[in-house]
């Protein structure tokens, strides 16, 4: 295993600045939002935070899928990567936060309204759940485990 102080450079970077961390902030948020405006639509049965929810699901879905290949090179390309157990629960759970965020939008795109109280606001929850635990483990792997912590040219291993 790569010590605590050498680090791992990120396979996926822009001048030795790790892509995944740069983009995984977007679907973080917009699924997290997606939880607090079904919160608010199972108290006030607006119609406007049904829609808010669909919106942010979908872009959800969309930001998620735009940061996993990265995420997903970085693991496959560094072996050191693959050591950390904390990595294959990050990325498998990340997987399963996506396919659950997919099949909520999916849900909510036949109905906003109806699909909000039990099944959207559960999916969210469960999402929500999801990207807290995976969250965590990205940022030790990140911080703990210096993992795209350094660049390339640091000559940290490639």
């Amino acid at each position: 295993m790569t010590s605590h102080n050498e680090g791992v450079p990120s396979t996926a970077a822009i001048a030795g600045h790790p892509i995944h961390p740069m983009l995984i902030p977007l679907p973080i948020a917009f699924l997290s939002a997606a939880l607090a405006t079904d919160l608010a639509y199972s108290r006030t049965r607006d119609r406007f935070w049904a829609r808010a929810s669909r919106a942010l699901t979908g872009a959800g879905v969309a930001s998620g899928l735009l940061a996993a290949p990265f995420g997903v090179i970085d693991f496959a390309a560094r072996e050191e990567v693959r050591e950390h157990p904390e990595a294959w629960i990050h990325g498998v759970g990340n997987a399963a936060a996506l396919g659950l965020a997919a099949l909520s939008f999916r849900v909510r795109s036949k109905d906003p309204e109806r699909s909000v109280v039990p099944t959207g606001l559960a999916l969210s929850t469960a999402i929500a759940g999801l990207l807290t635990v995976t969250g965590w483990l990205g940022g030790e792997l990140s911080y703990r485990h210096r993992i795209g912590m350094v660049a390339a040219s640091d000559g940290a291993g490639s």
